[in-house]
């Protein structure tokens, strides 16, 4: 009887201990982030002071009206949800259609081409040679030139891979083909639901890569097709240059300067803020997700 004591109580030690250690682990992780929120609605010289470690100092949300005063805002916004939302469907649908043959052992050439997708993940022509491609084929100053080029995430193709051939039942996929199913019908009715939870994993890296993707559109779109990070970025620069001309000019280097800064954490936050709100209802079906595709490499 003394022992099982002993023994509960070792245990109740132990998830006391993981509790303070998760605790800090996830200090360590939120902490960054709410300390941009809270610097986003504070006086910038306090913030470079240290005087907001835990709460905002001197209330302001100018940062956020400079930010949305720009007209661009609204566009720059529904740009970012297209381009997301076309990019994400386009790139979970060619994952898809790359990993479910690779998949299949008896497809001729496997081998060569799991060696020739895995290449490209590590080799790469480069910028130069990859705008030259999207110029020759006519795509500069088109959305497309966003998707077409990096159409294959290699890392979640071999995820999804993983997935299909390893995770789901290899029986239940042999009796439709003893049933007379054809690879279409498998690929449609079996493979695509019951990868669902792998799914989510494709679904949320897309929209992660499209929506703070702004260095492709730099290079390719116009400016009236800017994604919403590219357009918070010339907003930035524009301020900057603001600030640095009023210190020649007119004297009011300290409070531009002090605006572009409120202007500078509030853009983080704005674009980072929708990914944060669409993740928590995605969570439980990417960490089912991930961890499926990752065994069995």
């Amino acid at each position: 009887m003394k022992e099982h004591k002993l023994r509960g109580l070792s245990d109740r030690t132990s998830d006391a201990i993981l509790l303070v250690m998760c605790f800090i682990i996830m200090m360590i992780v939120l902490y960054p982030l709410y300390y941009i929120l809270i610097a986003s609605v504070s006086n910038p010289y306090d913030v470079y002071a240290g005087k907001t470690f835990l709460l905002p100092s001197q209330f302001t949300l100018e940062g956020y009206k400079a930010v949305f005063a720009d007209d661009s805002i609204l566009l720059g916004l529904m740009n970012s949800l297209k381009y997301t939302v076309i990019g994400t469907i386009y790139s979970v649908a060619m994952i898809y259609l790359t990993a479910y043959p690779l998949s299949q052992h008896n497809l001729p050439g496997r081998k060569f081409l799991n060696i020739f997708f895995l290449i490209t993940m590590y080799f790469g022509g480069g910028m130069i040679p990859t705008y030259l491609v999207v110029k020759d084929t006519g795509l500069i100053g088109n959305m497309w030139a966003l998707f077409l080029p990096g159409g294959v995430a290699v890392g979640n193709m071999i995820l999804l891979r993983n997935y299909i051939e390893h995770t789901m039942p290899q029986e239940l996929l042999e009796a439709a083909r003893m049933d007379g199913a054809a690879h279409f019908g498998i690929f449609f009715k079996m493979i695509i639901p019951l990868s669902r939870p792998i799914m989510a994993v494709m679904v949320v890296f897309s929209m992660v890569a499209y929506w703070n993707d702004w260095f492709t559109s730099l290079i390719y779109l116009s400016a009236d097709q800017a994604p919403l990070p590219l357009v918070l970025r010339s907003i930035l620069i524009q301020s900057s240059a603001s600030a640095a001309q009023a210190s020649t000019i007119s004297g009011g280097y300290a409070e531009l300067n002090k605006l572009t800064e409120m202007i500078k954490f509030s853009s983080i936050v704005v674009a980072a803020l929708p990914m944060l709100v669409i993740y928590p209802f995605v969570q439980k079906y990417f960490e089912q997700g991930f961890m499926s595709g990752a065994v069995k490499g």
